[in-house]
This record gives C-alpha cells, structure tokens and sequence, in this order.
C-alpha cells in the first residue's frame, strides 16, 4: 500500500527513512572497519541521530516529488502495472539520494580536506549499488507491506468505532 494523503506521506517517509538510512549506515561502519561486526548495530544509532532527519527532510521537501518526475517519463500510473510504477519511483529515489547522502556524510563525517569531491564521489560509489539493492529488494518492499498492515488496521480500528 502507497500513502494516499499528506499524513501518510510524512509517516511513510519517515518509517522508509529509518529502514534506509540505518541500513546505509551499518554498511558504510563495516566498510570502513573491514567487515560487519556486532558493535556496528548499536553504533549506527550515533550517525542516525544527524542522517535520519537529514533524509526526511530531503524526502519531504526535494527528493520525493522530483523522484516521481523523473519516473514519470518511463512509467505510466495509468496504464503501467502499479509494480512498474513503484520500482521506478524507488529506483530514481535512490538515484537522487545516494548522491545527496552521500554528500551529507562527507561532509559531517569523512574529513576530506582537499579531497572533497574525490571521497565524495567514491562515496557514492561504494553506496549506490548497496542502496538500490537495499531499496528495490528489502526495504521497500518491507516498508510498504508493514505500512499497508497499519493503515488496513487503523482504518479497520476507525471503521468498527465508527459503525458502534
């Protein structure tokens, strides 16, 4: 299930964020100590606490709309099946965000001096593909079955209260 109003919207963009971000940090801690460790899980939450809000706000206000533009020039909502649709969007998601991010830790995390742009674009390398696959395979399909699950329940909550 897809947000159908502005409410809904914000919560789903929070609840994708978090699967994400959490996620991308997790890996980007392993990269950078040679490999997933236990310390890595709780560790991520001191980054989230920065790049959490970081990614909703450019959801919210930047990323989402544009995101849909520019899969809106290969997929159809009305005539593509809603599968199509959904990867599309999230594909130009990551597309937007991964370099954004990306660019967000580089600059609150990484220290690269003269070597700016050069941690920045390796940076983004290392993280696209894990992003995509992350995004495409596990957290968006997670993210919309769970959020499908709490809408269907609200709306089932609100609908017998209501019936009462």
């Amino acid at each position: 299930m897809l947000p159908q109003s502005k409410l809904q919207n914000v919560f789903f963009t929070v609840f994708m964020a978090f699967v994400m971000v959490y996620a991308m940090i997790c890996y980007n801690i392993s990269l950078n100590v040679g490999g997933l460790q236990n310390f890595v899980f709780l560790a991520a939450f001191q980054e989230m606490i920065i790049m959490w809000p970081i990614a909703v706000l450019l959801e919210l206000i930047f990323v989402g709309k544009l995101a849909q533009k520019l899969a809106f020039r290969f997929v159809n909502p009305g005539k593509d099946p809603m599968i199509m649709v959904i990867l599309g969007i999230s594909a130009m998601s990551v597309c937007l965000m991964c370099p954004l991010m990306s660019l967000a830790a580089t600059i609150l995390f990484k220290n690269a001096g003269t070597e700016f742009v050069a941690v920045w674009l390796q940076t983004t390398a290392k993280n696209f593909l894990m992003a995509f696959c992350w995004q495409i395979f596990f957290a968006g399909p997670l993210v919309r079955n769970v959020f499908g699950f709490i809408m269907k329940s609200f709306f089932l909550k609100k609908n017998s209260v209501s019936a009462s």
